[in-house]
C-alpha cells in the first residue's frame, strides 16, 4: 500500500469515526404549519444567506417542510417573511443559536398571534414587522 492511499484510508475512517460520533451538523428539518384560521392561505418565502427557498402558499391546515444541514460554525439562519389578509411578517424560523438544543426537526405553528415551536413544550414568540 502506497502512501497516498494510507492516508485517504484513515482520511475516510477518521470522517466515518466523527460522523458516527455525532460531530457533524446533523440535518435539520423545519416545518411551517398554518395554524391561522380556517380559509386563511400563508403566502411563506424562507432564505439563508446562501438559499432562496421560493414562495409558498399554504392553506389552512397544510404545511411547508424543508431540510437542512447546519453550518460548522454554528450560525445557520434561516428567517421568513409570512404574509395573510395583506399583513407581512418576518420571522427567524431556525436560528441555529436558538434551536439547535431544542430540536432537529421543528415544527412551527404559525397563528396570528406569532410563531409557536412545538418542541418538548411549546414556546411561542412575537411577530416582528418588516422594517
Amino acid at each position: 500500500m502506497n502512501f497516498l492511499s494510507i492516508i485517504l484510508l484513515f482520511s475516510l475512517t477518521s470522517f466515518s469515526a466523527v460522523s458516527r460520533a455525532g460531530l457533524l451538523p446533523h440535518k435539520a428539518q423545519v416545518l411551517i404549519y398554518n395554524d391561522l384560521a380556517p380559509e386563511t392561505d400563508l403566502v411563506v418565502h424562507c432564505k439563508s444567506k446562501d438559499d432562496d427557498l421560493g414562495i409558498r402558499h399554504i392553506t389552512y391546515g397544510n404545511d411547508f417542510e424543508f431540510h437542512f444541514r447546519p453550518s460548522f460554525s454554528g450560525n445557520t439562519l434561516f428567517f421568513c417573511s409570512m404574509q395573510w389578509n395583506g399583513t407581512t411578517y418576518m420571522f427567524d424560523i431556525y436560528s441555529e443559536i436558538r434551536d439547535i438544543s431544542l430540536c432537529s426537526h421543528c415544527v412551527w405553528q404559525i397563528r396570528t398571534t406569532g410563531p409557536c415551536l412545538l418542541a418538548y413544550y411549546q414556546i411561542c414568540y412575537n411577530w416582528r414587522t418588516p422594517a
